[in-house]
């Protein structure tokens, strides 16, 4: 079995800096051997929301873009991961559930294939260890204008 590090190396992708919060709470909170991490929105490995990652999907953030936009989110909640336990290879035993919020005009239908971009790369980067529950909302806004955001329950040891 390859390593956390090898398959985000094969992805091309590396873990950012774990995102500080942008408001009164914390990144994640450990009890037990459950890890609970606060939303996740799109930045970047420069710690920047990309100017295709702003805005609503259905008006200025095209299909692509969101689910780029998904994939940076699950990205960020795996940093968050790491921070909180040190090791995502021998401290995951399993991600537990994901849920998504697209900031999206009313009438966006595809919220689920979205949603998808974050699922895909937790499975990619962490194998049958990814599979998890997900629920996916559509939102009126989100934090600086992000076009998503993830938050995330994972069982540790």
């Amino acid at each position: 079995m390859s390593s956390v590090k090898e398959r985000l190396e094969k992805l091309g992708l590396t873990l950012p800096k774990p995102a500080a919060p942008v408001a009164n709470y914390v990144p994640f909170v450990r009890y037990g051997d459950v890890v609970v991490i606060s939303g996740q929105i799109c930045f970047g490995a420069d710690g920047k929301l990309a100017e295709a990652h702003k805005g609503k999907l259905g008006a200025e953030v095209s299909n692509e873009d969101g689910i780029a936009a998904a994939r940076l989110c699950a990205l960020n909640v795996l940093a968050q991961v790491q921070a909180a336990i040190g090791d995502l290879d021998h401290g995951v035993v399993q991600c537990i559930r994901l849920g998504g919020f697209i900031n999206a005009v009313p009438s966006f239908a595809g919220l689920a294939p979205i949603m998808n971009g974050a699922s895909n790369l937790m499975v990619e980067v962490l194998g049958d260890r990814g599979r998890h529950a997900r629920s996916t909302v559509g939102v009126a806004e989100l934090p600086l204008d992000a076009a998503v955001e993830v938050e995330a329950m994972f069982e540790v040891r």
